[in-house]
């Protein structure tokens, strides 16, 4: 598998990472495991968690799952020097089951948030469950505008500084709020992010939608001229619609993506797929690990091992310039 550079760190992580939201829950440990080993012989390294992963599959499940789960691979084998790990707070929740049954932003209004004191006892609960003494990139997972952003970073660099975490990232964040991240990082000295988590894929976001964790034609722009930043694209392949019509047409992950636009995207990307013998799905993930400004890295966060096995299958799909151009054009703003 291809390596890319994390931001200006040095640091190659694989050219799609692995996600690992649902291994623990809805993917049993047999399943996780050989998932996980399969990526790390594919010459994968760069595995993703948080530590709410995952609260909602079903009663009983508390967030942490998923970091227990990749604790007792990584000691089954001495794998750790050979992953590039990344986890995440901030969005934890004290009660699920109380959450259970309530709206999106009922949920969202419960979470931990990221205080100095949630994220220090966040990444210390994570490096218990994933049984290592650190992790290699450390997200705020939702942005909190509650607490002050000087509180979170001094935070986060207290934790770098005490090598519990190499790097830091951010998630589902703005522009406006990511300049003024970095800026307070450069003004006090702190680690500033390397990556920046936010939902990205073929489609692009529906006119006036607002919505401060799909990216954005200013986001892009934003990394484009800031390579320090690698963009971490996760649902990239939405749930898998592009595959079937039939989904698309009843699945609310297509809601802020419906338009004119997506149609023409989804038309030539349709068009493409057939003539090059592969799945919609695969030619998605290939063009996103084609495109070069900004870097993306797309976050696969496969259930079964089919899907895993469909998604990897991506590295083997060859596209030349003049396929790329063509999906890059299609769409509302070709002209």
């Amino acid at each position: 598998m291809r390596t890319v550079e994390l931001g200006r760190t040095g640091e190659q992580v694989s050219q799609i990472a692995l996600g690992c939201m649902l291994m623990g829950t809805l993917t049993d440990e047999a399943s996780s495991v050989e998932m996980l080993d399969r990526y790390l012989d594919a010459g994968g390294n760069f595995v993703d968690t948080a530590n709410c992963y995952a609260w909602w599959p079903s009663p009983g499940n508390t967030g942490g799952e998923s970091e227990e789960l990749i604790g007792r691979w990584l000691a089954n084998g001495g794998r750790r020097d050979k992953v590039f790990l990344a986890t995440k707070c901030g969005a934890r929740l004290a009660d699920p089951e109380e959450a259970r049954g309530k709206t999106w932003e009922e949920v969202q209004a419960r979470f931990e948030g990221a205080g100095a004191d949630t994220v220090r006892r966040g990444i210390d609960d994570s490096l218990r469950r994933l049984g290592t003494d650190h992790v290699d990139l450390f997200y705020v997972h939702v942005d909190d505008r509650s607490t002050p952003l000087e509180e979170t970073l001094a935070a986060l660099a207290e934790i770098v500084r005490d090598g519990k975490a190499r790097y830091i990232g951010w998630s589902n964040v703005r522009t406006w709020r990511l300049e003024r991240i970095r800026q307070l990082c450069d003004r006090h000295g702190w680690p500033a992010p390397v990556a920046v988590q936010q939902q990205h894929s073929y489609l692009r976001r529906r006119a006036g939608l607002d919505h401060k964790s799909i990216v954005d034609d200013e986001q892009l722009d934003y990394l484009r001229t800031h390579d320090d930043l690698t963009l971490v694209a996760y649902s990239p392949i939405l749930k898998g619609v592009y595959d079937d019509p039939a989904k698309r047409r009843n699945h609310d992950i297509m809601d802020p993506y419906q338009g004119p636009d997506a149609e023409a995207r989804l038309t030539a990307l349709t068009a493409l797929a057939a003539e090059l013998g592969v799945k919609p799905n695969q030619l998605v993930l290939a063009w996103l690990m084609h495109q070069t400004s900004p870097s993306i890295v797309p976050l696969i966060g496969p259930r079964t091992l089919d899907q895993y096995a469909a998604a990897m299958s991506a590295i083997d799909v060859k596209l030349d310039a003049a396929h790329v151009e063509r999906l890059d054009t299609a769409g509302a703003h070709a002209a």
